[in-house]
């Protein structure tokens, strides 16, 4: 690794996709912080492994980790990995460890994620959506398993850039950190409609695998469940127009055909249900489905879905 360059960045969050990227920023020289809660001692005596299988096997130690974010430097970019069901205890940590002026970064699945942060962090901070396009998943503390893809799309929300060249700037300058580190990385315009797009994904394959205690090879191998799955890509693509986005032409079937190619994977939802940790019911199901609700459109089969997760989310909760 080359020695450290340009800005601070911090890792909120090192589990799956905080650990990755996190690897990946780090090995290409720039100064990256991880902050950690129960694996903090196994990845200060281990280090933090990535086993990738478009990148190869990856090994970080030492790490820059502490378990008190009183304890980190400021930084100046905050890469947020961890799920939205934790972003409220979160945000005083993020404050806590920012610049002034720091970049936060939500690398998040579902909508409004960043609406509901934004209140609870100074005004003085830039934050942005980050779109992780990445098969990956924790295997054991400090361990994560990359199976493919990586790309990160970046989106400025809100915060103290004054026009729109400032946010543009800000952006390109995630971008290029991505860019820098070897992931392929795009500025994105509209948030709101880049989330919806991600969205056609992950409410079918998400929900099912955990209904259905599959992964993509079994759900797209049964006629059923991929009749379902499209039916599924369908109302998602629905509830984007009612809300004003839409969607690129034939965008399901292709999602459909990118998926019959992918080797097996077991979206992330499926760990959080199989490990008793709170599924990310409201950003993926309770959000999209409110908006698009709002603006006249009923979405039943995704509705039905999330009441199905919300009943095996409450059973592992109590």
């Amino acid at each position: 690794m080359s020695q450290a360059q340009g800005p601070r960045i911090g890792i909120i969050g090192t589990g799956a996709i905080g650990g990755f990227y996190g690897v990946m920023l780090a090995r290409a020289g720039f100064d990256v912080h991880f902050l950690l809660r129960s694996e903090y001692d196994a990845v200060v005596r281990d280090g933090l492994q990535v086993n990738s299988a478009v990148h190869g096997p990856l090994k970080l130690q030492p790490v820059q980790a502490y378990r008190d974010v009183a304890r980190m430097p400021a930084c100046d970019w905050l890469l947020v990995g961890a799920k939205t069901t934790s972003n409220v205890d979160l945000a005083p940590l993020i404050a806590q460890a920012a610049a002034p002026g720091a970049k936060v970064l939500l690398m998040q699945n579902g909508l409004g994620v960043e609406d509901a942060l934004r209140p609870l962090l100074p005004d003085t901070l830039h934050l942005l959506g980050g779109l992780c396009f990445i098969c990956v998943h924790r295997q054991a503390p400090g361990v994560v398993e990359h199976e493919a893809q990586g790309a990160v799309n970046v989106a400025y929300h809100s915060g103290p850039a004054a026009d729109a060249a400032a946010r543009k700037a800000v952006v390109e300058e995630g971008v290029g950190l991505f860019r820098a580190a070897g992931v392929g990385s795009t500025a994105m315009d509209n948030l709101d409609q880049a989330r919806w797009q991600k969205l056609v994904w992950n409410m079918p394959y998400n929900g099912l695998s955990v209904l259905l205690n599959s992964g993509t090879k079994g759900l797209m191998a049964d006629a059923g469940s991929r009749a379902l799955i499209e039916a599924m890509m369908n109302e998602v693509v629905e509830g984007a127009a009612a809300c004003g986005h839409a969607l690129p032409e034939g965008l399901a079937g292709k999602m459909l055909v990118a998926t019959q190619h992918m080797q097996d994977y077991l979206p992330s939802m499926y760990h959080d249900y199989r490990e008793q940790r709170p599924m990310e019911l409201h950003a993926i199901y309770a959000e999209p489905l409110a908006a698009a609700l709002a603006n006249g459109k009923d979405l039943p089969r995704l509705r039905m879905l999330h009441q199905a997760l919300a009943f095996l989310d409450a059973r592992n909760a109590g």
